[in-house]
């Protein structure tokens, strides 16, 4: 090579190397700023947190103490572009957001927004524990249905207004012709007579002029759960699980406003990242990722 193609050489190795420089100075910076903010926020109500630090997910519990997972997707030109919100919840605010604005201005406007739907959830509340709810099995708290059972082979899709939910819901009726047919004019005869303030099923009675069934007292099936913390069903199927191979989520939070589901192993990797997590014999003890309430775990023979 002559030495003008190995000045050029040169001059694009440093080059290479400026830009890389750059590079990692920005990321350095970007790690800097986003660990500061998370800070801010509170590691304990870190649910998730990818590992570029694009992704994250934090715990926010409303006026009821139920558990609502808010998602934050950033980019490397953040704070300059706002971050993306995601959640359980039955729409998303708009966030504001300004040059000057951080992560957790994103989570108390999204903890504002979580409160303002109180009545909304205690009116789904109320429906799945007074009524026989036959779909979503197992609802998350971003469905505005209810598919209820009231009898006689009838279905009813209720739809509940996350702005309103205690006026009169949109309803939709399923069944017989025969059936349904005395249920629709009921419904237009006397939904005027709705009342905000009784319970949804006295509306519904007062309505349809008759009891309504409730529902079996089946347990969920936990194979249909996803685990909170890898998001899957089941386990993925490795030799090296052994008997967890394949399985599904085998542990859940006994607070009854978070009952979150987890796979074994996933829980216990996670409390073992956890530096207040402590162990007594084959028993570690710690926090739900979720709600914060203390938990407990077995770790002997998990993988055999």
């Amino acid at each position: 090579m002559t030495k003008r193609g190995l000045l050029r050489a040169d001059i694009a190795t440093e080059c290479a190397g400026q830009i890389r420089c750059r590079e990692l100075a920005n990321s350095s910076s970007f790690c800097r700023k986003l660990y500061s903010e998370i800070e801010d926020v509170g590691w304990e109500r870190l649910v998730r947190l990818g590992d570029n630090l694009t992704f994250l997910s934090f715990r926010i519990l409303d006026a009821s103490e139920r558990v609502h997972v808010m998602e934050v997707q950033v980019d490397q030109t953040y704070p300059q572009c706002p971050p993306s919100i995601s959640g359980d919840v039955p729409y998303i605010p708009k966030i504001e957001w300004s040059a000057t604005s951080r992560l957790k201005d994103a989570v108390i406007q999204f903890k504002k927004h979580v409160d303002s739907l109180e009545d909304f959830w205690s009116t789904l509340d109320d429906i799945d524990n007074s009524l026989w709810v036959v779909d979503p099995k197992f609802p998350c708290r971003a469905m505005c249905h209810r598919l209820v059972n009231i009898g006689n082979d009838c279905i009813v899709m209720l739809s509940i207004s996350a702005q309103n939910p205690k006026t009169v819901p949109e309803c939709r009726f399923m069944g017989p012709d025969s059936s349904i047919s005395p249920l629709r004019k009921a419904w237009s005869r006397n939904c005027k007579k709705w009342m905000p303030e009784k319970p949804f099923r006295d509306n519904l009675v007062c309505i349809f002029g008759f009891e309504l069934p409730k529902g079996p007292d089946t347990e969920k099936d936990e194979q249909q759960v996803e685990c909170g913390i890898c998001y899957a069903q089941h386990l993925p199927i490795e030799d090296e699980l052994g008997t967890k191979s394949g399985c599904a989520t085998d542990y859940q939070c006994d607070n009854a406003n978070c009952s979150r589901a987890f796979h074994s192993l996933c829980i216990i990797d996670w409390l073992r990242s956890i530096t207040t997590t402590r162990q007594s014999f084959d028993v570690l003890f710690g926090s739900c990722p979720y709600c914060s309430e203390p938990i407990a775990v077995k770790i002997n023979n998990t993988r055999s």
